[in-house]
């Protein structure tokens, strides 16, 4: 076991390391200095390529975790035996290769605009408004990718807390006066709170590590850090890189850290409240 967590994690601790390596050596250690890192954050680029990571990821998060938790709800109120079919089409994005997964939207998107033009073409004609004839893949392309990939880990979150969730509390809410939305306010929200806000952390990980979809996705007017990262280890390898992996690697770390204590409180009181 020893063995194979250091043939894992070797290769990460050395670039680790070097990113504060005062050389431009990824070989030969020649001080300690921060040097690296505030060449990383003068660079434009990779700025532009951090900012564009953060948004889309925000946005996606948000959107997802809204879309996927209605969705769930939805699931939830079905009868099983059409839950359950609908429930394995929700997982085939989870299972399916990211690759797939890029080249098929990669494909619908192109598709898209190209039928787009001719409609737009059409439209214009009839004098109303004129609309773009001519789209292309970029930020709107990307954030729609984002979206896509993360409501079904919503979805796997919060499904879990609605069923541990008495069924009862909603009828006894409205037999107390509420009506329908101030049940879902006052008594759903709250009690799968914890599975709305594992998925949300769940999926802005996943947005902000993505590299396939959106180097599939993006086009060539946006650029997310991970693309950013790939493009420079074309060219001369330098410790900059070395910089940016060991961020993102630690956020990347420090999100799925709070999702596992999150997930390990909640099981804990769990099983204190059903000892009780």
């Amino acid at each position: 076991m020893a063995l194979v967590f250091v043939f894992l994690y070797a290769p990460i601790v050395l670039l680790i390391v070097f990113s504060f390596n005062s050389g431009n050596s990824n070989m030969v250690w020649k001080g300690f200095s921060l040097h690296w890192y505030t060449k990383l954050f003068r660079n434009r680029i990779i700025m532009q390529s951090v900012y564009t990571t953060l948004l889309v990821s925000l946005l996606a998060t948000i959107i997802a975790t809204v879309a996927g938790t209605f969705a769930a709800i939805g699931f939830y109120a079905m009868r099983r035996r059409v839950r359950n079919p609908l429930m394995t089409v929700n997982n085939i994005p989870m299972m399916n290769a990211d690759i797939v997964t890029g080249v098929s939207m990669c494909l619908l998107f192109v598709a898209f605009f190209s039928g787009w033009g001719s409609f737009a073409s059409w439209f214009n004609t009839l004098g109303l408004f004129r609309l773009p004839t001519h789209l292309t893949m970029g930020f709107g392309t990307l954030l729609i990718a984002h979206i896509t990939f993360n409501i079904p880990y919503v979805i796997l979150s919060v499904g879990p807390k609605l069923r541990q969730m008495d069924r009862n509390l909603v009828d006894a809410a409205m037999d107390l006066g509420c009506t329908w939305m101030q049940a879902f306010w006052k008594v759903i929200i709250p009690e799968i709170k914890p599975g709305i806000v594992s998925g949300a952390l769940t999926a802005f990980t996943m947005s902000i590590d993505d590299f396939v979809i959106s180097y599939f996705t993006a086009g060539s007017s946006s650029s997310t850090l991970a693309m950013t990262i790939y493009g420079m280890t074309k060219k001369k390898v330098t410790p900059e890189i070395n910089a940016i992996s060991t961020l993102l690697f630690v956020t990347v770390l420090v999100l799925l850290a709070v999702i596992n204590v999150r997930e390990a409180r909640q099981e804990r009181k769990l099983a204190a409240e059903q000892r009780r």
